[in-house]
């Protein structure tokens, strides 16, 4: 889906097109468009005393004039007719203006809705559950022919409303000022440069990169800006945690420097967490800030690192002692790119996909739980899922003072053994383990429910990451990284502990014997 493309929502009468599409056009701050109520403007007249003069045809050849017009505004969100897309000449009038989104519901509930909705319906008078039934039953394989679908009938407007970002793998985050879009989309990385110019985005552009993502796509992004009329410099750092540090962070302003960027210029991080971290970093300084558009290339950072505006780096301490809350002001995520990924690399991201599960979506937890192969096949549904996830915490607590805290699971033990390790032990596999043992503590607390500890560790196994603290760690340097944990508070550190799938606690103090105790290796 490309930035400035319509979104179509589409299916029977009384699924919900018209309220879900001002919701959703609200949410992510698009013009909205209702065609049966843009056609009664134009007539001057109700929809069934244009049936009544024209007939049905009538209205179909209004229908039609409408929605060109339509196509000519800005684009946002519409909301079809029910009948709308019958007409082969319309389907192919919107093909490649947009996403179709076909709603459903079942049977009783379109009644009910029916029943208490104003105004009528022309094709259902008279006998309505009949006529309703008819016409599900001619139109069955129609809407059945449009590859994104959402059922409503369960699920609460607001409810709905985040359903429908999920599947059409779009977001906007307005909870830190100026809001951005986050988008999951095949091909991203060959349409930045339409993205850009869609946002006016300014250049000089400052393309960051490790040496390792560059290799594989930066003359890809180059080119699509250089054909949009981006004027790039490329910025190329070391791969790898241990060069997160602020010495690289000095690099890319020099970097940023010779690329001539100025403070309307914008910074585009291409790869990893580590790069996003700090490109987003030396946006945040650079010139007292500027803009930057955020490219994960990596699982983990698209549905972590990516999102909601942590940009920094480390101190030989610990992790992430440093950094600004600086949001990108774009986020586009292709999941084909993670094609590229090593194995380890993809595993190493599923720790965080888990640990998302684990917070708030038992569906995706139940998807991980299947293990690999169920994984790789559904790759994109797992992405966009656990994006939502994330998305929907920081908008309810963007500078992390409160509810956002649930985010660090897993992280408490897993920085400590990332920084006890020397890195050798990558931040998934850490997060992993920092999960479990986060389990055996609310167990032992009494918090967690029965069978808890073993279904998280079952799952991470299933996908080959590690439950259980690796042999030979120096358990002296373990304890005093979790000591400068930087989500201490009155000098206790606080913990995040899972109570059952789709539901965690955060802030809680744990005394400080029965940690070591766990951490003891056998």
């Amino acid at each position: 889906m490309h930035h400035n493309s319509f979104i179509f929502l589409y299916g029977p009468p009384a699924s919900g097109k018209s309220s879900l599409s001002l919701g959703l056009a609200k949410s992510l701050q698009r013009p909205f468009y209702d065609l049966d109520e843009m056609i009664e403007a134009r007539a001057g007249v109700s929809i069934p005393q244009i049936f009544t003069t024209e007939g049905e045809a009538g209205f179909r050849q209004r229908e039609s004039a409408m929605l060109t017009e339509v196509l000519n505004c800005d684009s946002g969100v519409v909301a079809l007719g029910g009948g709308a897309l019958l007409r082969p000449e319309n389907r192919l009038l919107i093909d490649g203006a947009g996403p179709v989104l076909c709603l459903s519901a079942p049977f009783d509930r379109i009644i009910d809705r029916l029943q208490t909705a104003q105004g009528q319906r022309p094709l259902l008078d008279g006998d309505t559950q009949t006529r309703l039934l008819d016409l599900l039953e001619q139109r069955a394989a129609h809407y059945a022919s449009f590859p994104l679908q959402l059922d409503t009938g369960d699920h609460s407007p607001e409810e709905a409303i985040w359903q429908a970002q999920m599947r059409l793998g779009l977001f906007h985050v307005s909870s830190m000022g100026v809001g951005y879009d986050v988008r999951v989309a095949k091909d991203s990385l060959d349409t930045v440069g339409t993205a850009l110019q869609a946002c006016e985005f300014k250049g000089p552009l400052g393309l960051v990169s490790d040496e390792n993502v560059a290799g594989l796509y930066a003359d890809r992004v180059m080119e699509a800006l250089r054909q949009t009329g981006y004027n790039t410099y490329l910025a190329s750092i070391p791969a790898g945690e241990q060069y997160k540090t602020l010495a690289t962070v000095a690099r890319l302003w020099e970097a940023f420097l010779a690329g001539g960027l100025e403070r309307g210029s914008t910074v585009i991080a291409l790869g990893g967490g580590v790069v996003g971290d700090l490109a987003g970093f030396a946006a945040s300084v650079y010139l007292r800030g500027v803009p930057w558009v955020a490219a994960p290339t990596s699982l983990l950072a698209m549905v972590d690192a990516s999102l909601g505006g942590k940009t920094g780096a480390d101190l030989p301490q610990g992790k992430n002692l440093i950094g600004a809350f600086h949001p990108p002001s774009l986020v586009l995520a292709d999941p084909q790119v993670l094609a590229s990924l090593p194995v380890i690399e993809l595993r190493n991201g599923l720790a965080e996909v888990v640990k998302h599960g684990v917070l708030a979506d038992p569906v995706l937890f139940e998807l991980c739980s299947r293990g690999w192969e169920t994984v790789q096949e559904n790759l994109d549904e797992i992405v966009r899922r656990a994006m939502a996830v994330k998305i929907r915490v920081i908008q309810e607590d963007p500078y992390e003072r409160g509810s956002r805290a649930s985010l660090n699971l897993g992280h408490t033990l897993g920085h400590a053994i990332e920084t006890a390790s020397d890195y050798r032990i990558k931040h998934g596999e850490a997060v992993a383990i920092g999960m479990v043992f986060a389990a055996r503590l609310s167990e032992r607390l009494g918090l967690a429910s029965p069978g808890l500890v073993e279904a998280i560790a079952a799952t991470l196994r299933s996908l080959d990451l590690p439950t259980d603290l690796p042999p030979g760690l120096d358990h002296h340097r373990l304890l005093s990284g979790l000591r400068v944990d930087k989500k201490r508070s009155a000098g206790k550190v606080r913990w995040v502990l899972p109570g059952r799938i789709g539901e965690v606690r955060w802030g809680i103090e744990v005394d400080e014997q029965l940690v070591q105790e766990l951490t003891i290796q056998p």
